[in-house]
């Protein structure tokens, strides 16, 4: 059995939402490995409750492979970005998000990333 490492950057990125929210950090595990076909869930932690629907609490999921530019995977934690296929899902609430990609494909070797940003 094929098995690929699907990378995860260890992720403290640190947001300044404006005096009322103070800092948000966000973390994400180091690195999640899986099997060709098999299922794998990325999870990240926000340091507190974010509003998913609002416009300038943006929460997305990134993927960026060997040399590439990030591509947008997920956007408001759950909604997939057009073009992206259906294996991967975002999902979540509150502080804990979590990606799923169903039915690993060799070509998902990469790094996936959380950035959080409150937008004024």
């Amino acid at each position: 059995m094929t098995l690929i490492c699907v990378l995860i950057w260890t992720l403290l990125c640190c947001c300044f939402t404006g005096k009322s929210r103070g800092q948000i950090t966000v973390t994400q595990p180091g690195a999640v490995s899986s099997a060709v076909g098999a299922t794998v869930s990325i999870k990240c932690t926000t340091s507190q409750n974010v509003r998913v629907w609002s416009n300038n609490h943006l929460l997305s999921w990134y993927q960026q492979k060997d040399g590439g530019v990030p591509k947008l995977l997920i956007k408001y934690a759950s909604t997939r970005q057009s073009g992206i296929p259906a294996r991967f899902t975002g999902s979540g609430s509150n502080s804990d998000f979590t990606l799923t990609i169903s039915g690993v494909q060799a070509e998902d070797a990469a790094v996936y990333y959380y950035p959080y940003k409150y937008a004024y």
